[in-house]
């Protein structure tokens, strides 16, 4: 792996315009944001960048705009949504043309789902497609992916490297993280337990409040590293009340709107999804102050 896969790595938002296209230069801001609030890498394509809704050209075009603005100074992670494992092994290939550093890719998430031998065998024939480092994506609820499984495949499969794990049940990660093999990356993605995550030993978050709010998650890590748990706690809890106001079916919007808020374009969410709805917005803008206390000075994006 080029870069280590450590820390606050925001799943960025994709901006798109009024007629659903990509702004870029909207895109561009987004990334250089969180660059400057300290985050430890980026990821685009995700949940939080509504990959499900982005053709092959649009993601590769999102990876080159990515690797151009991070410019090498943090990792980028492309995320990879899609039902099928040609078309997901398309899109891995095409990724090799930028400054890539790792994959985030899901199990399949329609309705039809395959055994434990079927995901096998998708991630077997990922990892035969592409050198890059594969994080899975646990993320779908119909067709979760057991911790033995999970274990199974970083053992097996060379370029399964770690493990995005979203099921908010502790028990669980904490099983995965004692039994995932000393070099995997166990990253976060329950925003509303990243405190205990990072306690329990997580290498980092892919989540959707590092999007929205990445000063604050910046600080929530760095307190715990330096065993800071009082301050830690403050955090975490600033960061639940955040959570509550944007998790909902439109989170993506949400994040947005929260972007908006602090001066950063983060353009429409990609229809069919609704916007934020005029009482979301409220409960949004009094969570803000909250969370924008922990931001520390901006950084150089140089």
């Amino acid at each position: 792996m080029g870069k280590d896969i450590y820390g606050i790595i925001p799943p960025i938002v994709t901006p798109f315009d009024a007629d659903g296209r990509i702004d870029e230069g909207a895109l561009r801001e987004n990334v250089n944001f969180v660059i400057s609030r300290g985050v430890h890498g980026i990821c685009f394509g995700g949940s939080t960048g509504e990959g499900h809704t982005l053709n092959s050209d649009e993601l590769e075009r999102i990876a080159e705009i990515c690797a151009e603005e991070a410019a090498g100074r943090v990792p980028v992670v492309a995320g990879i949504i899609t039902n099928s494992t040609v078309d997901a092994a398309a899109k891995a290939k095409r990724m090799r043309k930028y400054a890539i550093d790792a994959l985030q890719i899901t199990p399949v998430h329609y309705l039809f789902k395959p055994d434990a031998d079927a995901t096998y065998s998708h991630f077997k024939a990922l990892g035969d497609a592409t050198d890059l480092p594969i994080i899975i994506y646990n993320v779908i609820p119909w067709n979760y992916i057991a911790p033995s499984e999970l274990v199974r495949m970083m053992r097996e499969i060379p370029n399964v490297r770690g493990v995005k794990q979203s099921a908010g049940d502790l028990k669980l990660f904490a099983d995965l993280m004692t039994t995932a093999p000393d070099d995997a990356i166990i990253l976060s993605a329950v925003d509303a337990l990243l405190y205990p995550s990072f306690v329990l030993g997580s290498h980092g978050t892919i989540a959707a409040n590092p999007a929205a709010a990445p000063g604050a998650c910046v600080a929530l890590w760095d307190a715990v590293q330096a065993g800071d748990f009082k301050l830690a706690h403050r955090i975490h809890v600033d960061l639940l009340n955040f959570w509550n106001t944007i998790s909902a079916d439109n989170l993506p919007a949400n994040v947005k709107f929260a972007l908006s808020q602090q001066g950063v374009r983060s353009g429409l969410p990609r229809a069919p999804m609704p916007a934020t709805t005029p009482a979301q917005a409220e409960r949004i803008k009094a969570a803000l102050p909250g969370v924008l206390q922990y931001d520390k000075a901006e950084k150089a994006a140089a």
